[in-house]
Formats: C-alpha cells, sequence, structure tokens
C-alpha cells in the first residue's frame, strides 16, 4: 500500500498499560467513523504496513484504546509510539453533495472573484495551524487559506475552486 493511495486518520500517542494497548490520537472530524475497525496501517521506516486489531475503542476527546493481534506486551509495542496510522482512500465515509475531501481538489483550477483564473491546485498543505491550496499562477506556487471567506465554493463537477481572494495576496507571490 502506497501512501498517495492512503489518508491519516491520526498517531499513536503513547502505550497503555501493560498487555500491548496503546492510546491512539485521531485527526478526524467524526471520530465514529472508524470505531468497527479490523486493520490499519502504521507507517514504518517510510513504507505503510498492514496492523490487524483486537480491538479499536473511542474514547473521548478524539482518542481511541488499540490493541493488535499478536502484540501482547509494552515491549511489543513501545516502538510503535509516534507512527502515522493510514486507511485506503476506499475507507473514506461517504459525504454530501456539496462537501469535499481536500485531497479531492488537486487537479482543479481555481478561480478568484475579481482577477479569474488563478491556477491548478498542484498540493494540498495540511499543517497544524491552517491548511493550505498549492496552486500554480504565473509559474510561481501560490498558497490560498482553506477556509471560509476565502472559498467561496467548490463544483465537484467542474472540478473548480471559487474564491475571494485577501487583498495583496497574489502580489506577495509575484514580487521577484
Amino acid at each position: 500500500m502506497n501512501k498517495d493511495q492512503c489518508f491519516q486518520i491520526g498517531r499513536i500517542a503513547k502505550v497503555h498499560g501493560l498487555r500491548g494497548e496503546v492510546n491512539v490520537v485521531l485527526d478526524v472530524e467524526y471520530p465514529e467513523d472508524y470505531e468497527h475497525l479490523e486493520h490499519l496501517f502504521l507507517e514504518q521506516k517510510g513504507r505503510l504496513v498492514p496492523f490487524f486489531l483486537e480491538h479499536f475503542e473511542l474514547q473521548p476527546g478524539n482518542r481511541a484504546l488499540a490493541k493488535f493481534e499478536e502484540l501482547d506486551s509494552i515491549e511489543k509495542v513501545e516502538p510503535l509510539v509516534g507512527s502515522e496510522i493510514y486507511l485506503p482512500l476506499s475507507e473514506l465515509p461517504e459525504l454530501e453533495e456539496d462537501q469535499y475531501y481536500y485531497h479531492e481538489l488537486i487537479g482543479f483550477e481555481v478561480y478568484d472573484e475579481t482577477k479569474g483564473l488563478i491556477g491548478p491546485v498542484e498540493v494540498i498543505y495540511d499543517l497544524e495551524t491552517q491548511d493550505l491550496l498549492g496552486v500554480k499562477h504565473q509559474g510561481k506556487e501560490v498558497l490560498i487559506p482553506i477556509q471560509d471567506g476565502i472559498i467561496q465554493k467548490v463544483d465537484k463537477a467542474a472540478k473548480k475552486v471559487f474564491c475571494q481572494l485577501p487583498e495583496g495576496l497574489l502580489d506577495i507571490y509575484l514580487e521577484d
């Protein structure tokens, strides 16, 4: 399984108890969509490795308690602490017509309300403080915050993102 065929749902935060359980911090909007997981992929040395679950119990605060099959001691799960957790894109929950996942926006054309066509979305930056669209404009990368007020509408059928860019945003990237 390749990373580009997957999406990250969280990471292993720490060991829990003596029998091989781990605390998982989930980075998802609706944790209940993942409470019946039977397996997941952990990033190990740059590769995604499948791990089968004995249980995956949701906890308050976007956390879960996980127990992997055949890993029944602290010594066996300690090396997993800090590992990022992934699932295949095929396991993403279905969305409503007017909703979208950020990764779906790659390749969409971005249009500004006043400036018209800006360019194609080439990458999504998922940063702790802000999610950004990386858009190619006049040979340069322009970073557009993904937030209400800036992103006005996404037309999935037409593969277009309509924005109202803050005054001067493009100018910052076009200066030499």
